[in-house]
């Protein structure tokens, strides 16, 4: 094999995994759902961890585990309403509820979990009341030290379910490096035409033709039907997966001005037909990888520098380290991303980087106070 042509397999992966684990009736489990949940499950054993180690009552850990989800559902959902669509939500409130259409804001949620960290080190909620109260060990900058760990663990795995979604991708890499993000074409595909048994996608082993492009071959295989002949389906491929690829920002056919697909079409020996066909897909960066590693990173980070201080460690130090590192990482992978609605195109910054802004001043200012302010 030549060298180049060798070195274009390794640049770029075709990722065509299903957001579905599996499904049963109406009913499907995802892997967003499912690492979503999963991020709060680890989470909270770490914290039952760190509780022990520093002689605090395990059992509050259970409380603040009700307050982290309702803050990270809500504050989510919310700041993705009034920070990047208002007017839609607005217009029919309803939508707001519909969670699972997507729709969610880290910034969001990292400001409903403050607050309901402050709620919970000031208050116990009892007999449906909140009743004013002083825990001992647990003032606001003490817990808060301590879940900012957790989070960056729960961000990481969150991250994880988008990629799984083919969400919040990356814009086109420069070399013809990165992911292509085939699925979409996939569910288009199967959504169109009910015949279609599997979509599958494999690179062709020639270099990347232009910014980005890189060449693949997509294979479609059809149910047996006794019902269309080899013409119907060369006019299915020739107009509609023609005009799916055409328009589609993920999997495309670049030289589409010919008026035709470069295909081949065979019959199986059970009666059904496949469908190679040779064209192009993006490349782009795999910006919710690059979140999640930075995400792990950063639970290494606080959960060395706790594990060095436990109980002395300056209390708003791992707030700001946290707050600092998330949302400056935030502000910079945002350079490599696409944006999430289209009045960001007319923006210098987009709406992800504006509120990453005050967060990391935040943070600078947490941190300079922890490692300033003497211990009493």
């Amino acid at each position: 094999m030549h060298i180049f042509a060798a070195m274009s397999y390794l640049s770029y992966i075709i990722w065509n995994a299903s957001p579905e684990i599996f499904g049963i009736g109406t009913f499907s489990l995802r892997w967003y759902g499912l690492l979503f949940a999963s991020g709060f499950l680890i989470s909270q054993q770490i914290l039952y961890y760190v509780y022990r180690k520093e002689g605090k009552n395990e059992k509050d850990i259970d409380v603040l585990t009700v307050y982290m989800v309702i803050a990270t559902i809500l504050g989510a959902r919310l700041g993705h309403v009034f920070f990047y669509e208002p007017d839609k939500y607005l217009a029919d409130p309803i939508k707001i509820l519909k969670i699972w259409e997507g729709g969610l804001a880290s910034h969001g949620a990292a400001i409903a979990i403050l607050l309901a960290i402050w709620i919970y080190s000031k208050y116990n909620f009892v007999k449906g009341k909140f009743i004013k109260t002083i825990k001992p060990g647990q003032n606001f900058f003490q817990v808060v030290d301590r879940i900012v760990i957790v989070v960056a663990l729960t961000g990481a795995l969150i991250r994880m379910g988008n990629f799984f979604n083919s969400e919040i991708i990356g814009l086109p890499s420069s070399k013809g490096q990165g992911v292509v993000f085939a699925h979409v074409l996939t569910d288009f595909l199967k959504a169109d035409e009910q015949n279609i048994a599997s979509v599958s996608y494999a690179q062709t082993g020639e270099d990347p033709s232009e910014i980005g492009t890189v060449p693949l071959k997509i294979l479609i295989d059809f149910y047996p039907d006794n019902n269309k002949t080899e013409a119907d389906y060369q006019h299915y491929v020739d107009t509609r997966v023609f005009n799916l690829l055409a328009n589609n920002p993920y999997v495309r056919e670049h030289f589409h001005q010919s008026g035709f697909l470069t295909y081949d079409l065979a019959q199986n020996e059970d009666g059904s037909y496949s469908a190679i066909i040779r064209t192009y897909g993006v490349a782009r960066h795999p910006a919710q990888l690059y979140e999640a590693i930075s995400c792990v990173i950063l639970f290494l980070i606080l959960f060395a520098v706790w594990w060095k201080k436990q109980l002395h460690t300056p209390q708003g130090l791992l707030l700001g380290i946290f707050l600092i590192v998330c949302f400056g990482m935030r502000f910079v992978f945002e350079f490599l991303k696409e944006n999430q609605v289209a009045f960001e195109d007319s923006m210098q910054y987009n709406m992800g980087q504006l509120l990453s802004i005050p967060l990391v001043l935040l943070g600078i200012y947490f941190t300079f106070r922890a490692l300033t302010k003497k211990e009493t």
